[in-house]
C-alpha cells in the first residue's frame, strides 16, 4: 500500500468519475446520488486494494483501535469540485451556501440523508459498539 492511502478519500478513478457526472445544473437529489455512487466507489477501492485505516488512541479513554472509515459529504463534494478545477471556486462557493440551505430546509445529514435525532450516552463511541 502507498504512503498515504489509507488516509486518502479521493482515488483518480473517483475524481474521473466526479468529472464525467458533474454538470452546472446537476440537481441536490442527482449530486446525493452522486455521492453514493463515489462512497460505494471509495469502499470498493479501500476493499480491492486491501487498504485499513490507521491507528488512533482515543484522547478520551486512551483506547487504541482502528479509525473510522473515511466518508464522502456532499459538501466534499462540492469542494473537491474546486480543488480539482472541474468547476470554479466561485461556483463551488455558491453551491455550498446552497447546499446548507437545501440541507436545512429538508433536515439532512451531511451525506443527504434524513437526520435522525441522535441520543448520546456521553460516552465514547466506540465503547458502544459491540
Amino acid at each position: 500500500m502507498p504512503a498515504g492511502d489509507a488516509q486518502r478519500v479521493w482515488f483518480p478513478e473517483m475524481i474521473e468519475r466526479l468529472r464525467a457526472e458533474w454538470g452546472d445544473g446537476l440537481s441536490f437529489p442527482s449530486l446525493i446520488e452522486l455521492r453514493d455512487t463515489l462512497e460505494i466507489m471509495l469502499r470498493g477501492i479501500r476493499s480491492d486494494r486491501f487498504i485499513r485505516p490507521p491507528i488512533f488512541k482515543c484522547p478520551v479513554c486512551g483506547n487504541a483501535g482502528p479509525a473510522a472509515e473515511p466518508r464522502i459529504s456532499v459538501r466534499a463534494i462540492i469542494l473537491t469540485l474546486a480543488r480539482f478545477r472541474i468547476s470554479s471556486g466561485e461556483q463551488a462557493k455558491t453551491l455550498k451556501r446552497a447546499w446548507a440551505a437545501y440541507r436545512k430546509e429538508n433536515q439532512l445529514d451531511l451525506y443527504g440523508k434524513p437526520t435522525a435525532i441522535a441520543q448520546s450516552s456521553g460516552n465514547c463511541v466506540h465503547l458502544n459498539v459491540r
